[in-house]
């Protein structure tokens, strides 16, 4: 807790020395389409990004709550969500991201395989949630209508259940990527890219 160790923190130290500061948006539970731990993404992207001073460019790692909440204790009773529906939100931010001449970058969805399975929050993962995670993230990479891509899966998974995070950078719960993980994620990005100067 309060250790400053989550990738916008390290990619701040890889910023600081060209005075580009990085604001992190992310909240805890965040979801892109639908509420519940705070406002949507959607909802939210004005106030938390666009309406920011200076804002040039933004990275969007957002999602897996919507693939993986159904069918488990945070929304029991929501439907399953489609790859296509959290395709959709992205093209929302994209199109608002571009009327206000900011970047913007597509991250992929990282591994989740075994997700919070000994915690009350078991049912997170399951085979199906993990098609519309690889169908949401092929579109990322392919359809080129992110300014940029970051590919946080192809850096984070385990070449050998490339359903699951490196167990070197697993926080534990095989969701969050524990410190050495942020760093690989962080070094991961691609300044050029991310700023357009290139």
């Amino acid at each position: 807790m309060d250790a400053d160790t989550r990738w916008p923190d390290f990619l701040a130290e890889r910023l600081v020395d060209d005075d580009i500061a990085v604001l992190n948006a992310g909240i805890s539970g965040g979801r892109l389409l639908r509420d519940k731990m705070g406002s949507n993404a959607l909802a939210r992207f004005e106030r938390d990004v666009l309406a920011q001073p200076g804002i040039a460019a933004v990275i969007v790692l957002i999602g897996i709550n919507d693939i993986s909440w159904n069918a488990m204790v945070f929304a029991p009773h929501d439907d399953p969500v489609a790859a296509t529906e959290v395709i959709a939100g992205y093209r929302q931010l994209i199109a608002r991201a571009r009327l206000h001449g900011v970047r913007i970058v597509g991250a992929t969805l990282l591994p989740f395989g075994g997700a919070l399975q000994d915690t009350p929050m078991a049912g997170y993962f399951s085979a199906e949630k993990e098609q519309v995670r690889q169908a949401v993230n092929r579109w990322i990479r392919d359809s080129g209508e992110f300014d940029a891509v970051v590919d946080f899966d192809a850096v984070m998974r385990d070449p050998a259940r490339p359903s699951r995070l490196l167990p070197a950078y697993d926080s534990g719960d095989h969701l969050h990527p524990g410190d050495a993980g942020n760093q690989a994620m962080a070094e991961a990005i691609d300044i050029d890219a991310l700023l357009g100067s290139h």
